[in-house]
């Protein structure tokens, strides 16, 4: 195919060109109805393709013109027998995959620390997860991904599954062997589904993981904004339909129906163009990004107190590759969290890093950095070394995430049911109604249906009192949860 076409933004540019009357939405009409301090910033260009889905430009939801030739492309440039646009993000390619292969009552096996729209889509759906808890790193305090004898114990458990779901890469970069992984579930009839999220430059360079579709899984949500050039909001969701588990018209109208009828025609035109940069030149920019966070890498652990691990952390079952722009930075020996070196670099060198947790910063090198966007960081940890090191004591890593709860309710019935609210303090024992969880990476702590401990609420309270995000709850304050009523008993 040729790549060098962009068969959308080429559409919208020639339209654009035309400059046609416009009697139809956006109201803005090229601009000229929007704010001025606005427009002005934004560019006449944007905003002369901020369109619709009038003839000449096609329609995502049942694309038969330059939406179809755009994406037929992207689906050759990712290996994949059909390719998918999101506006919406990758979680509703998540949601999308999800519902498209479970319904209600059907258990789908799941890793722990699965990002909070698999949990959503379990409630839309109805169905029953099946939990498997990723490997821990007792060594830096994350989550890797789940192991191949994880995933056969659940299927040998529960070989009714209906599918699978395994995170490659994880949010810090880490790959199990995914490819086992895929024939070990297809030996059972289970299809894979995989949160590629993090993973988009990996199907383009050979120094990298492997990509869900090499690996032959049938379904990956990928998000193109996140590494691979396209404005945030832009995902794909790409199918394998070999081995017969992926009905793609279904896959179609389960993400027209989460997706909205105004489609970003911006994002849309931001995966055309990405997919041709990345068809084009994807080896060289995932090249420069390595090789930059390689010397990152290298520079990094020659610093007093920091650690930023490499190859030498592979060789277990949950180590099996891992992405190098994926710079993961243990701060644990400076005597701070990594919350604090967040606001530290963000005060003292106007930097912005993608995470923070207890012990950790994570840094994406992406093709969009440069040798001056790197040496900035560098020059800064190496101060943030001189301030710290030796300074303060050193904290000990404790791995502490509590146990998975025991769920007494579908997320659904629990999502759904009959609730009060309580204080959090208090509610141990008592069926949880919401969410709560930690954003970034947006891992549940306790899922709709769950029994709270005591050992959660310790958990939750103490990245509450650091200054972690948790999230979730209606309460914003974590100080009251939703429970579910529980019934006076009838004598």
């Amino acid at each position: 195919m040729d790549h060098r076409r962009t068969p959308l933004f080429t559409a919208l540019k020639n339209h654009a060109a035309l400059n046609p009357v416009q009697f139809h939405i956006p109201g803005h009409k090229k601009g000229l109805g929007t704010d001025t301090e606005f427009r002005e910033f934004i560019g006449d260009n944007a905003l002369s393709i901020d369109l619709i889905n009038i003839a000449p430009l096609d329609d995502l939801h049942q694309p038969t013109g330059v939406i179809e030739e755009a994406q037929i492309l992207a689906a050759d440039a990712f290996g994949a027998d059909y390719t998918y646009f999101s506006v919406q993000g990758t979680s509703s390619a998540i949601m999308t995959m999800i519902l498209s292969v479970c319904e209600p009552g059907d258990k789908i096996i799941v890793p722990r620390n699965v990002h909070k729209s698999v949990m959503s889509a379990i409630i839309f759906s109805g169905a029953k997860p099946v939990f498997v808890s990723p490997a821990q790193d007792a060594n830096l305090g994350i989550d890797h991904g789940v192991t191949t004898g994880a995933v056969r114990r659940a299927l040998e458990r529960h070989p009714d599954a209906k599918a699978l779901l395994v995170i490659n890469p994880t949010y810090f970069g880490v790959c199990t062997d995914l490819k086992e992984i895929v024939e070990l579930a297809h030996s059972y009839q289970v299809p894979v589904l995989v949160d590629e999220a993090h993973g988009v430059l990996i199907h383009f360079h050979e120094d990298l993981p492997l990509s869900a579709m090499a690996a032959g899984a049938d379904m990956a949500a990928t998000s193109v904004h996140k590494l691979g050039g396209s404005m945030t909001q832009s995902s794909v969701l790409n199918l394998n339909t070999k081995n017969g588990f992926v009905n793609p018209q279904r896959v179609q109208t389960i993400l027209s129906m989460l997706t909205s009828t105004s489609t970003s025609y911006i994002l849309l035109a931001s995966l055309d163009t990405s997919r041709r940069n990345l068809a084009l030149h994807g080896h060289e920019m995932a090249q420069k990004a390595i090789d930059l966070a390689q010397f990152a890498r290298r520079t990094i652990n020659d610093i007093d107190g920091l650690y930023c691990f490499g190859k030498e952390l592979l060789g277990t079952e949950a180590t099996f590759n891992y992405d190098p722009t994926k710079v993961t930075i243990h701060v644990r020996h400076l005597g701070i969290t990594g919350y604090e070196t967040e606001n530290w670099l963000r005060e003292h060198y106007n930097i912005e890093v993608e995470l923070s947790d207890m012990y950790n910063i994570l840094c994406l090198i992406t093709p969009g950095d440069t040798d001056e966007s790197v040496d900035i960081l560098l020059n800064a940890l190496q101060d943030l070394s001189r301030t710290y090191y030796q300074v303060n004591p050193a904290h000990e890593l404790v791995v502490k995430v509590p146990d998975v709860p025991q769920l007494m309710l579908t997320p659904r019935d629990a999502f759904y049911g009959d609730t009060e609210v309580i204080p959090f303090k208090e509610s141990a024992g008592r069926i949880i109604s919401e969410f709560i969880y930690v954003y970034p990476p947006g891992i549940p702590i306790l899922l709709p249906g769950e029994v709270i401990t005591q050992e959660n609420i310790d958990y939750i309270i103490d990245h509450v009192e650091v200054g972690l995000p948790v999230k979730g709850p209606e309460d914003r304050s974590v100080t009251n949860v939703k429970v579910i009523v529980e019934a006076d008993a009838i004598f």
